[in-house]
């Protein structure tokens, strides 16, 4: 990882790993917490993954000597109670993988588990796609670097559902399987063949809990906003609300709404502006923000609300870079273990 003292820009919302990490030491919690609401709901906060090269440098947030796959999977979730599983977005995920999850983590763990971009209309490379999938492309689409899901055969684009949900099933088998999300491109506007294109999504994932999140405004503008949460709340379907960067086309407005009584779903992407929109941005350094413990307190009322609407909230921090992500969850779960009080059921 680069030395963070030179990537500083501002002094407050990126003040480099060190910082964070003391942050995080200063939370008094002992290991992962799932906190129970008022009305029963139970929160669970984590974060988008957690194997970044950013995160798995030393002295970061693993323990020195935490370096095989196994062990820091067992030490993440010996902090949190839920993670969000990011790498089936970009290549399908392996049934194996699946299994080592289940293994690795206590029973009452939870996965969400990001939809593989072919699934919700981004671009996908070729190249990452398994191997008996790319062998049944025709030659033409079998050539170019990168490929839409309308691009591929029926035949085709059928068995990248199927291989993505029979891989989950070790998960749902195990009951730790918390959501499948379904991250929409800007380019994917509010409109019947969209919502169609969700309502297919949901049949083909064959009853597997889902959520919902847009990256255009427009779902969220105006008379829309209403036929929106309306849709998902007719359809059962979580509706994914977002904390990020305001002001432009992709920018979710910041709403709070629980559309399906089994489960709400919250992200945190941070609020850096300047690199939102930019191409050719990693995600690291795109969602490269650390929250100051009075912006995650601005989100407490909100979060409670849900906890009280849903019978469970997943609080996921997308701000991705180091362990900005992971000392934001520490301190959010400290926020609002204080707030509802040592006797709110709360799980150790």
């Amino acid at each position: 990882m680069p030395d963070s003292s030179t990537l500083v820009r501002d002094p407050i919302h990126d003040p480099g790993a060190p910082a964070a990490r003391a942050r995080a030491e200063a939370v008094p919690l002992a290991g992962a917490v799932t906190l129970r609401a008022p009305g029963g709901g139970r929160i669970r906060v984590g974060t988008a993954g957690w194997t970044d090269p950013s995160l798995t440098a030393p002295g970061v947030f693993y323990p020195p000597g935490t370096v095989s796959a196994e062990e820091r999977l067992r030490y993440y979730a010996s902090r949190f109670p839920v993670v969000e599983v990011d790498s089936p977005f970009y290549a399908l995920p392996a049934r194996r993988s699946a299994e080592l999850w289940v293994e690795r983590t206590p029973p009452d763990f939870r996965f969400d588990v990001k939809a593989n971009a072919l699934m919700t209309g981004h671009p996908a490379d070729v190249a990452r796609l398994p191997a008996p999938l790319r062998k049944a492309l025709p030659k033409e689409v079998a050539e170019r670097d990168r490929i839409y899901g309308k691009d591929l055969p029926a035949e085709v684009y059928d068995a990248v559902w199927d291989w993505f949900v029979d891989a989950l099933r070790p998960l749902e088998s195990a009951g730790k399987l918390g959501a499948v999300l379904l991250q929409y491109p800007r380019w994917f506007l509010p409109g019947p063949r969209s919502r169609e294109q969700i309502l297919d999504a949901k049949r083909r994932l064959g009853g597997y809990p889902i959520a919902v999140e847009f990256r255009n405004r427009r779902w969220l503008e105006g008379t829309q906003r209403d036929r929106t949460l309306g849709f998902l709340e007719e359809h059962g379907i979580p509706f994914v609300m977002v904390d990020g960067p305001q002001g432009m086309e992709s920018s979710v407005p910041r709403v709070a709404a629980v559309t399906a009584p089994a489960l709400a779903v919250v992200r945190l992407h941070g609020r850096r502006a300047e690199t939102w929109e930019k191409p050719n941005v990693g995600v690291a350094e795109r969602f490269r923000y650390l929250y100051t413990p009075e912006e995650l307190a601005e989100r407490v009322p909100d979060l409670l609300e849900a906890a009280g609407r849903a019978r469970e909230l997943h609080v996921i921090h997308n701000n991705c870079y180091a362990n900005y992500g992971t000392t934001n969850a520490l301190e959010l779960t400290w926020i609002l273990e204080r707030r509802l009080g040592r006797d709110s059921e709360a799980d150790g």
